[in-house]
């Protein structure tokens, strides 16, 4: 019976730690800057997340991180002083009948290679070295600052690379992966096509024309509400219906999801430039009801409190106030299907401006120029600013704070 209840327990574990997750790897030579970004719209039921710093091993590093993990043992994307970046998402096709148990150990890795690894080709060194079977399923994306971009598909026995620099392999200079691994089985088993397909088309119409950017990918893909099978445009659809009306849609299979905890964009460097300047931009909690906020390792554990993790809320005060907000985009409370796949969308957006993203957009909007106009300082000098960084995080905790008090009436 104790051997029964533990196997329960071990599974249930597993389902409520799932990574099912959108995910890109995107080469400097394709976008609209020149510089590597690495992007992950976070899916989980660990709807409470904070950012963490480590001293490491080697480097130092920022890390998204669950909240209830208040020792961060594993990190779910991060960045480290070195310039290397590494972000996963589940695969569900790469161990099929494979009888070997998944540990759910990816963050562990992720937070291993952060702390030890400058380059594409030392996370390789390190997936080489981990023992087999490795009780992983995942696609694991990293950057560099020597411009590697790479996405490495891992089972139990061995893994793929995939090169974004490599034409053959990327000719948009894009990988995308969701809930699946290519050199895997495709079928039933594994989940995410749909979300891919929208990603794609996405990318691919802003690779074409240079507009393929941190703050594209946040604005226009992380919060994208196409759904590229049915082509429905719920923002579209319906933008026109009056504030206070709601209306409720069919949600699912958009790129944000109910359980979409966080989304992040990490902004490497040219080659030659210094690794420390590159970007974290963040959207810590559900995206549809957060904001953009970019932190740096120089900074080390300075970066916005808003971001830390709150012993009285037992969450980051920004992931909170995001999850306040979204009981009004899904207020239904009965019913596991119908409070999971409906959403009253005009709280989101309406006719006279007044939805939850038609606020917060222009505060974001204003946070990337100003950050903008910071980097560009930061790289003429090819060296962050200490006592300027300090200063903005100071200016932003603020910033932000006030948004939150004065157009939603909530206090963190």
């Amino acid at each position: 019976m104790k051997k029964i209840l533990l196997l329960i327990f071990a599974i249930i574990l597993t389902i409520s730690t799932a990574q099912t997750c959108t995910i890109a790897v995107i080469s400097g030579k394709y976008t609209s800057d020149g510089r590597p970004l690495l992007w992950k719209n976070r899916d989980t039921h660990q709807t409470k997340n904070i950012l963490m710093f480590f001293h490491g091993k080697k480097f130092d590093f920022i890390g998204l991180v669950n909240a209830n993990d208040t020792t961060g043992s594993s990190v779910w994307i991060g960045v480290n002083s070195a310039g290397f970046a590494i972000m996963n998402s589940a695969s569900y096709n790469l161990n099929i009948n494979d009888t070997v148990k998944q540990t759910g150990n990816e963050g562990k890795i992720m937070k291993l290679a952060l702390e030890t690894c400058a380059t594409v080709q030392d996370f390789e060194n390190l997936l080489k070295k981990l023992p087999k079977p490795t009780r992983i399923e995942s696609n694991f994306g990293v950057i560099d600052a020597h411009g590697g971009a790479a996405m490495f598909e891992v089972g139990n026995w061995k893994y793929v690379k995939f090169d974004a620099n490599d034409p053959k392999v990327a000719p948009f200079g894009y990988i995308i992966r969701t809930n699946y691994s290519f050199t895997g089985k495709l079928g039933t088993e594994s989940s995410g096509y749909i979300r891919y397909n929208t990603v794609n088309q996405l990318f691919y119409s802003a690779a074409s024309t240079s507009s393929l950017n941190a703050q594209f990918i946040i604005q226009n893909v992380t919060r994208e509400l196409y759904n590229s099978l049915t082509k429905d445009d719920l923002y579209k659809k319906y933008a026109n219906i009056p504030q206070n009306t709601p209306t409720f849609t069919w949600f699912h299979d958009f790129v944000p999801r109910k359980f979409s905890a966080s989304s992040v964009v990490i902004q490497g460097v040219k080659n030659g430039e210094n690794p420390l300047l590159t970007t974290m931009w963040t959207v810590v909690g559900f995206p549809l009801c957060s904001i953009t906020i970019p932190v740096w390792v120089y900074g080390q554990n300075n970066f916005p409190q808003i971001l830390h993790y709150n012993k009285k809320l037992k969450n980051s005060p920004l992931c909170h106030a995001a999850l306040t907000l979204k009981k009004k985009v899904f207020p239904i409370i009965w019913g596991k299907f119908a409070s999971e796949y409906y959403i009253n969308i005009n709280a989101l957006i309406n006719a006279d401006g007044t939805g939850i993203i038609q606020k917060i957009r222009p505060y974001e909007n204003y946070i990337f120029r100003k950050t903008y106009s910071m980097l560009s300082s930061w790289r003429k000098n090819n060296q962050p600013d200490k006592k300027q960084m300090l200063n903005f995080y100071s200016w932003i905790n603020a910033y932000v704070k006030n948004m939150y008090l004065s157009k939603f009436h909530i206090r963190i």
